[in-house]
Parts: C-alpha cells; sequence; structure tokens
C-alpha cells in the first residue's frame, strides 16, 4: 500500500534508463524559498556549457543542442512544483472520486469508440486489452485534452542543474536530445508535464526511446500531435514490454472472512488461489475466486477500506507509476470500460492523509519504539507499512499497516 500519489513516468521503477553522468556545478543557493531566476539562469548556463561537453561525448551533434538548448532559462516554477509535489497526498476515496468519476467513464467510453479501429488493431499486436490503454490514457492526459505545454528540454535542464535528482534528469535530458536527433519531433513541438512527461500518455524521454513505436507508418513516433495512434500504440508497447497478459484481471474486490489475518496482507505476501480461497476469501459478490495465478491481498484504505486480490497485471500497471492509488484507477478505470461494476466497499472517508512533516514524524517515532522503517522519508513504502503492522500487532491492534492519525498519535 502506497497512498502518496505520483502523477507522472518518471516515478520509480516507470524509469527505463539512466545517464551515467560526471559531477555538476552545484546550483546558485536558495534562501528561505526565494529563488534569484536571474542569477540560476547564469548558473544554469554555465551548466549547459559542461552538459554540451558530455552529450557531446554521447554523440549528440552540435546542430541539435544549438536548436535545443541556446536561450533556455532558469524555470523556477518547475522548481516549486518539484519542491511541492511532495506534499501532494490525497487517501485512495478522494484520489478515484476523480480519477473514476463518472464524467471520465463516460469520456472514456466516447474515446473508445471513437478510436475503435486503431485501439483494437492495436491489442491484436501488442497484445494489451484496449481498454487498459485507454484508462491510462485517460488518467494521463485526460484522453488528450490536457498534453502539457510546459517545454520538455528546458524543465528537464532546470531539474538537472537543480541537484536534488540531477543524474537522472540529465539523463532525460539526454534522452531528450536523441529524441531530437532520431528526426521525431522538433524542439518546439516537444512539450508536457513540468516534469518532463509527454503527450497523450506522458512518457518520460528515456521511456520514449525504449518502448515508442511508429505504429501509424508515417516514418515518426509522434506521441504530441492530435492523432494519438503512436502514443497509445507505444503504452501498448511499454506494458507489453513488462509481461502484460492479455484477459487477466490486473485484479478484484474480495470480501475477507471473520477473523482473517491481517498480517497476510501486502504485495510481499503472494499465495496460489486456491490458498487464498481455503482461507475464506471470496468475491465481492461471494463467488469463488478466479485463478490467474499467485496473488496478494492488498488494503488500500485499510481494514475498514475495499480489499482486493491482485494478479501480476497489477505489477505491469506499475511499472507505469508505483502508487497503488494509481494502478487500482487505472484497473478499475479500465474494468469500467468493459462493462464491470464500481468499488461495492464503503471507505473510512472520516480519515485524512498524513501530511508529508506527519509522515517523516511517524517513520521517525516507528523506528524509535524498535519499528524500523530503514528510513526516514515520507514514502509510505513497504518497509513503513511492515514497521506499522509490527506496532499495531504489539499494540493489539488489527495489524492492516494503514499509516493513519491514529497510529501516530498512539506513538506519542
Amino acid at each position: 500500500m502506497r497512498i502518496v500519489l505520483a502523477g507522472m513516468m518518471w516515478c520509480l521503477a516507470a524509469c527505463v534508463a539512466f545517464a551515467n553522468t560526471a559531477e555538476v556545478p552545484v546550483m546558485a543557493e536558495q534562501k528561505e524559498g526565494v529563488v534569484d531566476a536571474q542569477g540560476d539562469t547564469q548558473g544554469l548556463q554555465a551548466w549547459l556549457a559542461a552538459f554540451r561537453v558530455r552529450a557531446a561525448a554521447a554523440g549528440i551533434s552540435d546542430a541539435v543542442m544549438d536548436s535545443a538548448l541556446t536561450g533556455l532559462a532558469y524555470d523556477a516554477d518547475v522548481i516549486r512544483r518539484d519542491r511541492n509535489q511532495a506534499e501532494f497526498t490525497k487517501t485512495i476515496w478522494d484520489y478515484l472520486d476523480t480519477a473514476v468519476s463518472d464524467d471520465r467513464v463516460s469520456n472514456g467510453m466516447a474515446a473508445l469508440r471513437k478510436q475503435a479501429a486503431t485501439l483494437q488493431k492495436i491489442e491484436d499486436t501488442y497484445g494489451v486489452d484496449k481498454e487498459v490503454v485507454t484508462a491510462i490514457w485517460g488518467l494521463e492526459s485526460a484522453y488528450g485534452t490536457f498534453r502539457g505545454s510546459v517545454r520538455t528540454v528546458q524543465s528537464l535542464a532546470t531539474l538537472a542543474y537543480d541537484g536534488r535528482r540531477s543524474a537522472f534528469f540529465e539523463g532525460e535530458l539526454l534522452a531528450a536530445l536523441k529524441i531530437l536527433q532520431a528526426g521525431d519531433t522538433v524542439a518546439a513541438n516537444l512539450q508536457g508535464s513540468w516534469a518532463g512527461a509527454m503527450g497523450h500518455t506522458q512518457f518520460m524521454p528515456s521511456s520514449f526511446l525504449a518502448y515508442a513505436v511508429d505504429f501509424d507508418g508515417d516514418g515518426k513516433r509522434n506521441i504530441w500531435g492530435d492523432d494519438p495512434t503512436d502514443a497509445l500504440a507505444s503504452t501498448a508497447a511499454y506494458l507489453a514490454g513488462y509481461g502484460w497478459t492479455k484477459g487477466a484481471p490486473w485484479g478484484l474486490e474480495i470480501t475477507l472472512p471473520a477473523g482473517f489475518d491481517y498480517d497476510q496482507t501486502s504485495e510481499r505476501v503472494k499465495k496460489p488461489v486456491a490458498n487464498w480461497q481455503a482461507m475464506g476469501v471470496r468475491g465481492a459478490d461471494g463467488a469463488d475466486l478466479p485463478d490467474h495465478g499467485p496473488a496478494s491481498v492488498l488494503l488500500p484504505g485499510g481494514a475498514r477500506g475495499a480489499s482486493f486480490l491482485i494478479f501480476s497485471n497489477f505489477q505491469v500497471i506499475e511499472r507505469y507509476n508505483t502508487a497503488d492509488a494509481y494502478v487500482i484507477a487505472v484497473g478499475h478505470l479500465a474494468d469500467l470500460l468493459k462493462g464491470g461494476a464500481r468499488i461495492k466497499s464503503g471507505w473510512p472517508r472520516e480519515l485524512r492523509a498524513l501530511t508529508l512533516d506527519e509522515r517523516l514524524d511517524l517513520q521517525t517515532r516507528l523506528t524509535a519504539a524498535g519499528f524500523d522503517t530503514l528510513g526516514v522519508d515520507g514514502k509510505m513504502g513497504p518497509n513503513t507499512i511492515a514497521a506499522v503492522k509490527g506496532f499495531q500487532k504489539a499494540r493489539g491492534i488489527v495489524p492492516d499497516g494503514y499509516p493513519s492519525l491514529d497510529v501516530l498519535n498512539r506513538l506519542e
């Protein structure tokens, strides 16, 4: 269970490639959140001069660098959004309210109809269900209506110069230049989100290099234009590359029996479906469980929220974005586009998500209490969930691993 949400494919495992980079100049100091735009633009230009040497060594031509890197300015808004995005936290129910809203579903149905022939051809070619491709399209750009208008090269250069994740973003900047050198688009068209994700389905440049395809046969891998064909096919190629199983579910809503051992939940615990069946786990409608290979029980909203049995396709969607809420949203939206039912269980809507400071405090207190989270980073990943479970068991609380305010308060 990872409640912190991420928006783009640059999150964790979604990144395909990193560049080997040398030490880079330290950015100009920012004090009390004040950005010296002019000073940092000068610093960025000095950084770019050094970067050009590394890019040339990687095979990027002077002509491409001249067209893409000349006149770049430090983008303070990109840094502001990067600094603040760690604070962006929602409960899964708040996230799903938007991600799988009635409008999102109806617009998805319309997109499926409009692109029916293309999506069917993509499904036949890559073996990835068209509804899943459409669901990702819907979450990433509202079916192409919000593809982003931030200059990709400028964003990546700013983030690489910034220093917080310089190696990663320098690798993405180099990948963006390779896209331009390959002739798929020109620098003016290379636009997307503030973090460098691009096009209808928000590919990072490295993911583009690894998986983008020219599905319409015009000689270019165009994920930016009004025609979504190449972007949708590239998304299918991406999922196929990570082992998507056509026709198999990502997961399904389940009911848990009385007395269920909540210590058996999380992606770390995988069992044959027959084992879960023998433990009394059933579908949300009480039916027997379908067998699609080893599965895990996931409680994204704790013991009082909906429960899911998740299969290998869940992990494939995770390659796009590692947040559980995102994966469930994509899977659930795809199910709804297939005519499936909405999640039946309720959510503990009176609870709120922890702030970043509270998440850091939770990890600090858990570790001090003897339940090591193996780091204090504010991310509610599997190590923190395991620590929460350990604390809950020690206190006689249902060990569902949910990082609630109640758990934090009990650690005082």
